[in-house]
């Protein structure tokens, strides 16, 4: 390993990853589906900004554990509440579900936090609140609809944008990848029960961004070494991946250690982006060379000389017509 410049892995590999490429892509096709279901059956964690309700931050005295808050409100009616301990053991965040007898954020803010706090205090131990942060149903609805928009966006976008700079069979390929990680790492969030707000979907479209910009780098290898080298498509596609293995490696690792960086000093706050961020770091590194080009050799989608030279192309199809 060098350091000036920096080297992660020598460039002069020659790993034969398109060997084992069918059963690694059938592998993959199997954990999409894994991925799916566990989507399917667990669902999500939703924060505050898409389902809808109250927020209120609790204070106590002393230190307090968070099942002891939960059985102090569903003592006092309070059903589907969440709480999560936040800062110390003193702190407590209260999600409650929305209340049609509190439809606006006045009646959140005076009259929900001031019935958690009556709630949870005790002599013992009493207890402050902040007043109650409201959010709508509908806004909760109109938020998640427009994080589906702003995926599918994203995905149309990549599609025309790499069809027009390779081809097409490199942009439905391209676009499948993405998704590929898309899924896995929303999978995972769903798997651990991790909160799912804003800045984790900012996360999803940052891990599909950067997903496409690897994909893209190895893409462009694959198209300069079609027109230059005369080795089987194969070849071509196995040189590619070694040829840009090192820059691969590297950039996912600076993105996992900003990602790491924000986790550890960002606060709670940014908890969630930069999770998704160090997940989606170890999924695109590895689906870009074990999905993304291995792709591009199998059935409909396998690239040929002809695909990425029109002249070579156009003496092709001179050559079939009688």
């Amino acid at each position: 390993m060098k350091l000036f410049p920096l080297h992660l892995i020598p460039n002069d590999t020659t790993i034969d990853f398109m060997r084992h490429r069918k059963p690694v892509l059938v592998l993959m096709v199997v954990l999409l589906v894994l991925s799916i279901g566990i989507i399917g059956f667990k669902g999500f964690n939703y924060a505050l900004e898409f389902t809808g309700g109250t927020v209120v931050r609790t204070h106590f005295q002393n230190s307090i554990d968070a099942d002891s808050v939960r059985e102090r409100l569903a003592a006092a009616g309070f059903e589907n509440v969440q709480v999560q301990s936040v800062g110390g053991g003193n702190d407590m965040m209260v999600r409650l579900p929305p209340d049609a007898e509190h439809n606006n954020a006045a009646d959140a803010a005076q009259k929900v936090a001031e019935k958690v706090r009556a709630a949870v205090t005790s002599e013992a131990n009493p207890a402050t609140v902040q007043p109650g942060e409201f959010v709508g149903p509908q806004v909760g609805r109109d938020l998640a609809m427009n994080g589906v928009y702003a995926t599918l966006f994203m995905l149309v976008g990549f599609l025309i944008y790499i069809a027009a700079r390779f081809e097409w069979k490199f942009a439905v390929v391209a676009s499948i990848t993405a998704f590929f990680d898309l899924i896995l790492t929303v999978a995972y969030m769903s798997l651990l029960g991790r909160e799912f707000d804003l800045t984790v979907l900012a996360g999803m479209l940052s891990v599909m961004g950067f997903a496409i910009n690897d994909i893209i780098v190895v893409f462009d290898r694959v198209r300069e070494n079609f027109r230059s080298l005369r080795v089987e498509p194969l070849e071509v596609l196995n040189r590619s991946i070694n040829q840009t293995l090192s820059r691969t490696i590297i950039t996912a690792v600076m993105f996992f250690l900003s990602a790491l960086a924000l986790y550890m000093y960002g606060g709670e706050s940014m908890e969630g982006l930069a999770e998704t961020h160090m997940i989606g770091a170890v999924i695109v590194v590895v689906s870009s060379v074990i999905v993304a080009v291995p792709m591009l050799s199998i059935g409909k989608f396998a690239v040929s000389k002809q695909d990425l030279m029109p002249k070579a192309r156009d003496v092709e199809e001179l050559a079939r017509r009688p």
